[in-house]
């Protein structure tokens, strides 16, 4: 049997104010605001009989959740998600109610510009060193998870000035909201994920790094394949899926930090260092095979990015210094060959001058090389614009290579055996005969056509030399597999 009892009872101005808001909600039945109080209050009376933890303890557990977020359901034992149904200032009182009975020490003040549905949200939080950090993760994960409406916000920024913590947030869209809490505060919770989901490898790696004083090489299995192949292997792969970018589209000084992050990683270096737009390298290798391998696989990977560099060796450390006016001259090279009639052993030659007339010469035939690949990317651009290809194939390509045998006045040969190209040049007018700038002007013939074939194919076709007229042979000739 239900029975309701009605009582009088007083209430003073200042408990007034603080239940109007859940007046307001309940549309002035004091019976619904009174009963979500008293629940409330139940909730925060059974928190505060748990069980308390050593303060030592506690210390220690907030110093190892450092770049670790709060589970959702442990965050929601923590605090009841209010914000979506009430006011910004509810908020900041139950996050203050909060610290309070984790005896964190720490007071908070929340600055908005609404307080129903705020666009920018700031949380300043003040206390001990070893709380305030805690704090400010609490409350960020508190605000993003529980955005009001379907505007979440993002942590745009986060100053801690010696125990005292500014965060500011924003409205943006679920995903940037999510990926601002890891960034800002989850550094180590993917990690962490990672390492239980497969804790035997992780186990048996670190064991094996930590044994031989990390001195293993880490590194993509596309890197091990070129290195046995004889091949110029280098981290373009790996670079790529972390920029999650083509090399191409990665601007200049973020490529430079992403060689330090995967060189370094992987052990492939002992370190990096990056001044201006120059790197130093630090190495323990010994062989000289080895060195040059390195030195060449950097180059490459910066010019694969759009800048050409120059190497020299100082003890055991390679200095790469960036050479903008080589790689001017080169764009220059390249255009002109597009758009005048100028052969193309007059252009070399006039760039072997200008290389010649620098007062540091940097590496003629790691210059040449650069120069024969851009050729090559550019006169495959052009072709693909002209003909507006979506999708190259192999007969495409032998098309496009007619291009190329003109501007270098060659005569060649195809011959299409299913996937492969049977490519081979029956006269070329830079054949050498021992002249250097013939020997150079070959050279970069041959890598026009590698730089060709890489920007149509990539790293999916592979390049075998069977004849070169350098080597005595009647003919060049080189077959394109496609893997």
């Amino acid at each position: 049997m239900l029975m309701t009892v009605s009582r009088h009872i007083s209430i003073d101005d200042e408990h007034l104010e603080k239940i109007k808001p859940y007046l307001a909600k309940y549309q002035g039945n004091f019976g619904g605001a009174l009963k979500e109080l008293i629940d409330q209050g139940s909730l925060y009376r059974s928190r505060n009989n748990a069980q308390s933890i050593d303060i030592s303890l506690l210390n220690w557990m907030l110093t190892q959740m450092d770049g670790i977020l709060i589970p959702d359901n442990v965050l929601y034992e923590l605090i009841v998600p209010l914000l979506q149904n009430d006011s910004m200032k509810k908020c900041e009182e139950n996050l203050n109610y909060c610290f309070h009975n984790l005896k964190l020490g720490v007071d908070l003040v929340l600055k908005y510009d609404n307080e129903s549905l705020p666009l920018e949200v700031i949380i300043e939080i003040r206390g001990h060193p070893d709380k305030t950090e805690f704090a400010a993760k609490i409350a960020s994960q508190y605000l993003v998870n529980n955005s009001p409406g379907n505007s979440p916000l993002e942590i745009r920024s986060v100053n801690n000035y010696g125990g005292s913590y500014k965060i500011e947030l924003a409205i943006s869209n679920k995903k940037d909201a999510q990926r601002s809490l890891v960034t800002f505060f989850g550094g180590t919770d993917e990690i962490i994920n990672v390492i239980k989901s497969r804790s035997d490898f992780w186990s048996s790696m670190i064991k094996k790094h930590v044994l031989c004083d990390y001195n293993m090489v880490t590194v993509h299995r596309n890197y091990f394949e070129d290195l046995a192949g004889n091949k110029l292997p280098t981290e373009e792969i790996t670079i790529e899926n972390l920029a999650n970018k083509p090399i191409r589209e990665i601007p200049h000084k973020e490529m430079l930090f992403w060689i330090k992050e995967v060189y370094e990683t992987s052990r492939i270096v002992d370190k990096l260092d990056i001044e201006n737009d120059s790197l130093i390298v630090s190495h323990s290798y010994r062989k000289e095979n080895a060195i040059n391998l390195l030195k060449k696989s950097l180059i490459m990977l910066l010019e694969s990015n759009g800048h050409l560099y120059d190497a020299k060796r100082v003890a055991n450390k390679i200095v790469l210094t960036h050479r903008p006016d080589v790689g001017i001259k080169i764009n220059e090279i390249v255009n002109d060959l597009k758009v005048s009639n100028s052969a193309f052993d007059q252009q070399l030659i006039m760039f072997m001058t200008f290389i010649k007339g620098l007062k540091d010469i940097p590496d003629v035939p790691l210059s040449l090389t650069v120069l024969g690949r851009r050729i090559g990317r550019s006169l495959m651009q052009e072709y693909e614009t002209e003909n507006n290809i979506k999708e190259w194939s192999m007969e495409a390509f032998q098309k496009a290579l007619k291009k190329i045998d003109s501007i270098l006045q060659r005569e060649c040969e195809w011959k299409l055996e299913e996937k492969n190209l049977l490519y081979t040049i029956r006269k070329c007018k830079v054949a050498t005969d021992g002249n250097i700038v013939e020997v150079y002007t070959c050279h970069i013939v041959r890598e026009t056509f590698k730089g060709a074939m890489r920007y149509v194919f990539g790293n999916k076709a592979e390049l075998q030399v069977k004849k070169l007229l350098t080597h005595g042979d009647n003919v060049c000739q080189v077959l394109i597999r496609i893997l």
